[in-house]
């Protein structure tokens, strides 16, 4: 812990901690300290001298803030508090030289520059430029670099304030960025002209203070002051980053980050930011009812009456209901009652076939498939095992979050048990697949002794690992390893699920499961194939081969004419994650309120009012007319889809041994449930930018293998 000192800031005194720097020793007394290149999560450069300030009995010259600790100040006479001033005659002068300096070579492109409104160089010119430039040579010019499909680079606005370089380096974990020459010849590159090889790339362009890396799918499109802002949930993995999404009329235009400390802090993967294209592409906007072998628009009225007909008139233990990845748990739980209230059994929601959240008694507890450390407490952790997981395509904020521990604790010890791939930072690797898993649980290999003398250790199993036929025996295995090696204790809880769809844990919670003598996904579909279902509705879920399907008839509802909707015989058009008010259980089990930022297409409509209209035409009206009826029954099943945006404390033990079953474990090594990060759901399917950059990341890995 550091210890207190008190300072003087323009003649008032305050209290700051002793290892905060002299920027942030200023902002926390309520000055505003200009900057370009420091960051607060990236480490100090002291490039750009813009946030220079006095220090009374010090150096008789400015002094760069963000280079400086208050530890490092001294004494004023008798003991008094060390003073500092942001607003003298020196200060001032000062950064107006830095202001004209960096304008010497900027080019006048403020009327067609993306970063015009945004732009901390347009703000701080404003507050520190000169009317005019003493400056009377060429500016100089800089070749524009290739950072793949997301960065669009004009390198002559860069004023080499090196926060890109750090970014790439220190969170995201890729060297393919850097700075080059000396003086008037630096500049920041790729080195080889080379794609960004990173998930969150698109965070560069946050990072930079001024319009040298913009985005190049916006690029053009709006200026920030016309777009309405929505700040939402972002669906595209189980992470739950917080985003602000930006619509002008009926279209999105580009996603932001905002900030959450505990989730995703002030970054989001690339997937979630630049997924906003695929929002209005192949869309369902209208009813199809299938008519001789084609499907044909329908109103509403036919569509409902059909597919209720066909739902009431249907044997109850030949009718089955599957949940997608995208789907709130609003329609989830609308889904549920509406089918157990029709007698349907045959009902579940993990289309992977992960081997989680039943039980043969009925009772499961939710620690059983949470990420139980929470994302957060991933810092806190002293020896990391993965598991049948590949976080950076998988959940690239818990990645950073992991790599982030790793810079942070030099003898952080990280084991991989699955396939051995670039996370972005060092790990040992201990084998492929279930038999390493087994020797560790038994107490064999150098890896088990540093997860029992670690206090902190945190395992994660992904569904690389759950999803197979063997998959509960080895959540049962990896619970014995946890228990074996103290990951469970008093203020610690190391035994973690990482998941990859937004809807999962919502979906567990609400127990869409196989009710009493039910089907699970793989026999529902097998009993489709065998003719044994005559009837699947389908929410959303096109990540299977529907064609299996293809012995029942299908009633799909989602938002994408993706596979799920090409194989249906009635299609119900939803809306997307922001086209409708939600909540979403992340991994960890944190529940938060995703909220509209625009209407849905043509006829399509919010999932639980389609689920509330059907259950009328099926015959068993459900008891709720708007969305906080439904809310208040969805939270008397799940009270923790209640408690927004909070951990759930639980006061029962956990008992890891009734996590998973006993079984035989499979030979085949552990495949990531992830095989192109970029094209994942119906959403990033149709989306041009996701097609392209997983064009140039496969590109760019063939390039690698050679």
């Amino acid at each position: 812990m550091s210890e207190n000192r008190v300072i003087k800031v323009n003649g008032r005194e305050v209290e700051v901690a002793s290892d905060l720097t002299l920027l942030q020793a200023c902002e926390a007394a309520g000055e505003e300290i200009p900057r370009f290149c420091y960051h607060e999560r990236l480490s100090v450069a002291g490039n750009c001298r813009m946030c220079l300030i006095e220090v009374k009995g010090g150096p008789p010259k400015p002094v760069a803030s963000c280079a400086q600790n208050v530890r490092d100040l001294r004494p004023g006479p008798e003991g008094a508090p060390p003073e500092l001033f942001t607003n003298t005659p020196m200060v001032k002068k000062a950064r107006e030289g830095v202001m004209e300096f960096l304008l010497i070579n900027h080019p006048l492109d403020c009327p067609i520059c993306d970063q015009g409104g945004e732009c901390d160089l347009q703000d701080q010119a404003v507050a520190y430029g000169r009317d005019g430039s003493r400056y009377e040579e060429n500016k100089r010019a800089v070749e524009e670099k290739h950072m793949g499909p997301l960065i669009k680079t004009i390198m002559t606005r860069c004023i080499q304030c090196t926060r890109c370089v750090r970014f790439a380096t220190e969170i995201a974990g890729v060297d393919d960025l850097g700075l080059v020459n000396r003086g008037e010849d630096a500049e920041i590159t790729t080195y080889l002209e080379k794609t960004v090889e990173s998930e969150l790339t698109g965070n560069l362009i946050d990072v930079c203070p001024v319009g040298a890396l913009t985005s190049k799918p916006y690029a053009f499109n709006a200026r920030p002051w016309e777009l309405r802002k929505t700040e939402t949930i972002d669906a595209m993995d189980a992470v739950g980053s917080n985003i602000r999404v930006d619509a002008r009329g009926r279209e999105v235009l580009r996603i932001l980050p905002v900030v959450h400390e505990d989730v995703n802090e002030e970054w989001i993967a690339d997937k979630s930011r630049f997924i906003w294209d695929g929002l209005r592409r192949q869309r369902l906007d209208k009813s199809y009812i299938r008519k001789d072998g084609t499907l044909q628009a329908a109103s509403w009225d036919e569509a409902l009456s059909l597919a209720g007909e066909k739902l009431k008139s249907t044997a109850k233990d030949r009718v089955a209901a599957i949940v997608g990845d995208l789907a709130p748990a609003e329609a989830v739980k609308a889904l549920k009652d509406m089918m157990t209230g029709l007698g349907v059994a045959n009902l579940d929601c993990r289309q992977d076939g992960a081997k989680i959240g039943a039980a043969e008694n009925g009772t499961v507890d939710r620690r059983s498939y949470l990420f139980n450390t929470g994302i957060a407490g991933l810092e806190n952790a002293d020896a990391i095992l993965l598991v049948g997981a590949n976080p950076r395509r998988e959940a690239p904020m818990i990645n950073a979050r992991i790599r982030k521990t790793w810079m942070r604790q030099l003898d952080l010890k990280i084991g991989v048990i699955g396939e051995q791939a670039d996370l972005s930072y060092e790990y040992d690797y201990l084998g492929a697949g279930p038999e390493t898993l087994s020797a560790l649980a038994s107490g064999k290999g150098e890896f088990f002794d540093a997860l029992k003398q670690a206090r902190r250790p945190a395992i994660i199993i992904g569904m690389g690992a759950l999803t197979r036929r063997d998959g509960a025996a080895i959540l049962a295995e990896t619970a014995k390893l946890a228990k074996a090696v103290g990951a469970v204790t008093d203020g610690w809880n190391g035994f973690n699920v990482l998941h990859t769809a937004a809807a999962r844990v919502g979906a567990l919670d609400l127990g869409f499961l196989p009710q009493a003598g039910g089907r699970d996904f793989e026999s529902i579909l097998a009993g489709c194939e065998a003719r044994e279902i005559d009837v699947v509705y389908n929410l959303g879920a096109d990540e299977f081969d529907p064609k299996r399907l293809g012995g029942a008839f299908v009633i799909y509802q989602g938002h994408h004419g993706d596979v799920g909707a090409r194989h249906a015989d009635i299609i119900l058009p939803g809306a997307a994650y922001t086209e409708q008010s939600g909540v979403y259980a992340n991994t960890e089990g944190r529940a938060q309120m995703g909220a509209r930022a625009l209407f849905p297409p043509g006829d399509a409509r919010e999932d639980w009012a389609i689920l509330r209209a059907l259950s009328a035409h099926a015959g068993k009206t459900l008891p709720y007319d708007d969305l906080f009826a439904l809310r208040q029954a969805m939270i008397e099943d799940a009270p923790a889809l209640g408690r927004l945006d909070q951990l759930h404390e639980h006061e029962t033990p956990f008992d890891l041994t009734q996590v998973g079953a006993a079984g035989d474990l499979e030979p085949a090594p552990f495949v990531s449930a992830v095989s192109d990060y970029y094209l994942t759901n119906s959403v990033a399917r149709a989306s041009k930018t996701m097609a392209e950059c997983s064009a140039a990341m496969s590109g760019a890995a063939k390039l690698a293998a050679e």
